[in-house]
């Protein structure tokens, strides 16, 4: 549903929110150097997008997607946003390897470059995010009418879950 969608928005949001002040005191510099963190964080992430994965495609509901939406609580909807967020290293990469790009690495000010970067991407990223949940939102109502949809699509979720953590197994650290 559109209020789902809106919370595991913002909860998105509070996670580039920790990759914005990690990349600003110099914690994604220590995932993208060490092997060892970078694939303590990796695997946190596929575990965790393999558990959502397994989970969707072992559901056996046949109730609407609003109905199910509603049973879920929004704080879990958003603290799953967070989780899913934190824990991709190639987040904290694209943070480390973005921001800095379009800071002056020299300035006193560098820190607060990168912290109003980052704070300007989650803003628009965020944004678009609500607008996509919003229009999606609406056309859930039309889709909770179809027969066996919400099977159909947690099928599809749970794959499409897996294969993002098998993809993120097999990321490798930027050299």
């Amino acid at each position: 549903g559109t209020k789902a969608g809106i919370v595991s928005a913002l909860g998105i949001a509070g996670g580039c929110l920790v990759h914005t002040f990690a990349a600003v005191v110099g914690l994604s510099v220590l995932i993208s150097e060490s092997a060892v963190a970078f694939n303590v964080v990796k695997f946190l992430g596929v575990g965790y997008l393999c558990y959502l994965g397994i989970t969707s495609l072992l559901s056996k509901s046949e109730l609407s997607t609003q109905t199910k939406f509603e049973s879920t609580p929004l704080k879990k909807i958003f603290w799953q946003g967070v989780y899913t967020n934190v824990l991709n290293p190639k987040v904290a990469l694209f943070f480390l390897a973005f921001l800095p790009q379009f800071a002056d690495t020299h300035s006193e000010d560098f820190k607060w470059q990168v912290l109003g970067l980052g704070a300007w991407f989650n803003i628009s990223g965020t944004l678009i995010n609500v607008l996509v949940a919003v229009i999606f939102g609406k056309a859930g109502s039309y889709l909770n009418q179809l027969p066996h949809f919400s099977r159909i699509q947690n099928k599809i979720t749970g794959l499409m879950m897996l294969g993002l953590g098998a993809y993120l197994a097999f990321a490798k650290r930027a050299e």
